[in-house]
């Protein structure tokens, strides 16, 4: 009896501890222009992603950014082989589509997401474009 009173504990603790390293929480927030503007500025490590058509990206883009076309059928695929942990803006024309692009990165467990919307804001804000 004295083991299963020690076991079961045991077995609660063991497993929340599996499970804490295991579950990441993520953080999706929605920026205006100059925030991102200061980010991008600031933070190296971010990866940008203009989640526009290639000919919406071909007209005019941030310097540096991963063209990754939420309406492409291969959206999902090339998103899943990004990195879960690492930290990324996400654009497109308006912020409709980066907040559905930001929503999609989220069910699939990427942690640190900023959602930064429209390209025009942005450029006006002072975001670098070009290649």
């Amino acid at each position: 009896m004295l083991s299963r009173v020690l076991i079961v504990p045991l077995l609660l603790l063991a497993t929340a501890c599996a499970t804490a390293g295991a579950t990441a929480t993520a953080t999706a927030e929605v920026v205006d222009a100059d925030t991102a503007v200061e980010m991008l500025s600031e933070r190296d490590e971010l990866t940008v992603i203009d989640v526009r058509t290639p000919a919406e990206h071909a007209a005019g883009h941030l310097a540096g950014t991963q063209l990754i076309d939420i309406q492409s059928s291969d959206f999902t695929a090339r998103i899943g082989e990004l990195d879960r942990d690492g930290a990324y803006l996400i654009y497109c024309r308006t912020g409709n589509r980066s907040a559905a692009a930001v929503q999609a990165m989220v069910e699939l467990g990427f942690t640190e997401l900023y959602d930064a919307g429209g390209f025009a804001e942005l450029a006006a804000a002072g975001a670098r474009t070009g290649p």
